[in-house]
């Protein structure tokens, strides 16, 4: 794809975004797989659903811009990920992968605030305003996720895996 223009670097991004979403949704059950705290699957769970949510409110973007959903490869996402299973892969105590498991995805949400936050800024300069209003409700949910993972790690995980 040439690059020609904003709208053409945003499309671009939506689709790198695209990709990382539905690596994210095969991710996941890994992650819930390993942990040994119930309240950190239900956590990762939450998360697979609202990126199902936010997969479908991407193709609801590229309609509205007359593109195919389609991702290319984020290759970004694909090192988080890898880094998350070799992590999984680790012998750990319980509660220590627990902890290394919120680190893991917590870089998955950083990457996603980051990506998200460049195409809302994108679509704002494009005066795309349902495009940002899609951008923006995702937005929100990564920096709840965030603060939910920080929550949940600084209230229990962190703790008990320092014993």
């Amino acid at each position: 794809m040439k690059l020609n223009n904003l709208k053409d670097l945003l499309i671009h991004e939506l689709k790198d975004i695209y990709n990382a979403e539905q690596q994210i949704t095969k991710a996941l059950p890994k992650m819930m797989k390993a942990t040994s705290s119930d309240k950190l699957k239900e956590a990762f769970q939450e998360h697979l659903d609202v990126t199902q949510q936010q997969i479908e409110r991407l193709e609801s973007v590229f309609e509205t811009l007359g593109e195919k959903a389609k991702g290319e490869k984020c290759l970004a996402m694909e090192g988080i990920i890898r880094e998350a299973e070799s992590m999984i892969s680790e012998k750990a105590d319980a509660s220590v992968m627990d902890a290394a498991l919120i680190a893991s995805a917590q870089r998955v949400e950083h990457y996603e605030i980051a990506a998200y936050g460049t195409v809302c800024a994108y679509a704002k300069q494009l005066d795309m305003k349902d495009v940002l209003k899609h951008l923006t409700t995702t937005l929100e949910e990564e920096k709840k996720t965030d603060a939910k993972l920080t929550k949940l790690a600084e209230q229990a995980i962190n703790i008990k895996a320092e014993k």
